[in-house]
C-alpha cells in the first residue's frame, strides 16, 4: 500500500483528507511541516500533500529543504492551497511541485490526482530502473573488453609484466589526490572519469599494433580508459617488442610508433560506435603519453599546457612504473630513486604541478 502525507495547519482539511485516502492508502496526518520533517526521519512516503499557507514554516519553504535533501528530493510534492493565482504556481512549480490541488477539494478530485502522479512516479522509477540495468550492463561490457584488449598487449609484451594493473592504481591515487587538492580540478571534473583510467590502458596496445580523469566523479571509469594507453603496441613485432637487448635506432623509432598507432586504433573504434568521452579520454591516454613538458616527447613534440591533461598525468605514472619495473637491459630502481627521478624531471620531462602532487601522495604509490 502507498504512503501519502498530509501536511495541513486545518484540522478539518486534514480529516477530510485523510477520510478520502484512508481506503487506499496508507495516509499520516501531520499539522506542521516540523512534524512531516520529524516523520521522514522514520517513513519516507511515496507522495506528500503539503499545504502553503502555514504558521512556522510554510510550503514553500519545506520543499526547498525537501529538495536539497537528497534522500527526499525525489518525494513528488503536491500543494494544497486556497490560492489560484498565477504566480503561486509558478513560484511552485519552479521549486518543484508536480501538481496544485484547491481547497476546498472534494474527494474524487483528490484521488484520481494523487493516483495520476503516483502512476506516472511509478512509471518513471521503472523506466530508470531499466535504463540504469542497461548502463550498467554497458559498463560492464566496456570493462569486459577494455581487459581483454589490455590483456592482449600486455601478454604479447613478456618484459613488463602486470604494467597494466600497476598503472591502474597509480592513477587512481594521482587522480584522487589532484582532486583533492584542486589541481586541474576543473579540467579533471569535465572528464567522465571513470571512463578515463580504462582508457589509459589502451596507451600500450599501439606496441602490441606498435605500444598501447573524481565518488561524485565516476573516476573508475577514467581509470579505465587509461589501461588503454598502450594499446598502440599490439602493431609493434614481438621481435622488438621482447627484444632481450638494447633496441637499435631503428627499432626504437619503430617502438615510439606505438603511440600514434594506439590513436589511430582508438579513432577507428570511435569512427564505428560514436564519439564516447570514455574513447576520446583513451585516444588522448594512448596518444599524449610520451609527450614532454619540455617539447622533446613523442610523437607530436607538444609542449606544457599544450600537451592534453591525460597525457601528463599518465607520463608520471607510466614512468614510475618503467623505473622501479625489470627490464632486460637493467634492473629496477627501488622506489625512493624512482620518486627522486620524477622530482629532478619536474619542469624538463613533467607538469611540475602533478609532480608536486606525486612527491606528497608517493608513499601510496609504494603501497599499492
Amino acid at each position: 500500500m502507498k504512503t501519502v502525507f498530509i501536511v495541513d495547519d486545518n484540522d478539518v482539511n486534514l480529516s477530510t483528507a485523510a477520510k478520502a485516502l484512508s481506503k487506499q492508502y496508507r495516509a499520516f496526518t501531520l499539522p506542521s511541516a516540523s512534524d512531516m520533517f520529524e516523520l521522514l526521519n522514520n517513513i519516507v512516503p511515496d507522495l506528500i500533500l503539503l499545504d502553503i499557507s502555514m504558521p512556522e514554516m510554510n510550503g514553500f519553504e519545506a520543499m526547498r529543504l525537501l529538495k536539497g535533501s537528497e534522500r527526499y528530493s525525489d518525494i513528488p510534492v503536491v500543494f494544497l492551497t486556497s490560492r489560484n493565482d498565477a504566480a503561486t504556481e509558478a513560484r511552485g512549480f519552479e521549486i518543484g511541485a508536480v501538481d496544485f490541488i484547491s481547497k476546498p477539494f472534494s474527494e474524487p478530485v483528490l484521488l484520481n490526482r494523487i493516483k495520476n502522479h503516483l502512476e506516472i512516479e511509478g512509471l518513471i522509477r521503472e523506466r530508470t530502473a531499466m535504463l540504469q540495468q542497461r548502463t550498467d550492463k554497458l559498463q560492464r561490457l566496456q570493462n569486459s573488453m577494455v581487459s581483454i584488449l589490455a590483456n592482449m598487449v600486455e601478454n604479447r609484451d613478456k618484459y613488463t609484466g602486470r604494467h597494466i594493473e600497476r598503472t591502474t592504481k597509480y592513477m587512481k591515487i594521482l587522480l584522487n589526490a589532484m582532486l583533492e587538492r584542486g589541481v586541474y580540478s576543473d579540467e579533471i571534473t569535465q572528464w567522465n572519469l571513470e571512463e578515463v583510467v580504462s582508457s589509459a590502458h589502451l596507451y600500450d596496445i599501439g606496441e602490441i599494433f606498435i605500444a598501447n580523469e573524481a565518488d561524485p566523479y565516476n573516476l573508475e571509469t577514467v581509470i579505465s580508459s587509461a589501461r588503454l594507453h598502450d594499446i598502440g603496441k599490439i602493431t609493434i613485432s614481438d621481435l622488438i617488442l621482447n627484444k632481450p637487448s638494447k633496441l637499435t635506432a631503428e627499432e626504437y623509432e619503430l617502438m615510439k610508433s606505438h603511440a600514434i598507432e594506439g590513436e589511430k586504433i582508438i579513432n577507428s573504434i570511435i569512427t564505428e560506435s560514436g564519439n564516447e568521452t570514455f574513447l576520446q579520454n583513451a585516444k588522448l591516454f594512448a596518444g599524449c603519453h610520451h609527450e614532454r613538458w619540455d617539447g622533446t616527447g613523442y610523437p607530436r613534440g607538444l609542449k606544457g599546457k599544450d600537451i592534453p591533461l591525460q597525457g601528463r598525468i599518465m607520463a608520471v605514472v607510466d614512468v614510475y612504473d618503467a623505473l622501479i619495473s625489470d627490464r632486460s637491459y637493467k634492473s629496477g630502481f627501488t622506489h625512493e630513486k624512482a620518486v627522486e627521478i620524477i622530482k629532478e624531471s619536474s619542469g624538463s620531462h613533467f607538469d611540475p604541478k602533478i609532480v608536486d602532487v606525486f612527491l606528497e601522495v608517493s608513499d601510496l604509490f609504494k603501497e599499492a
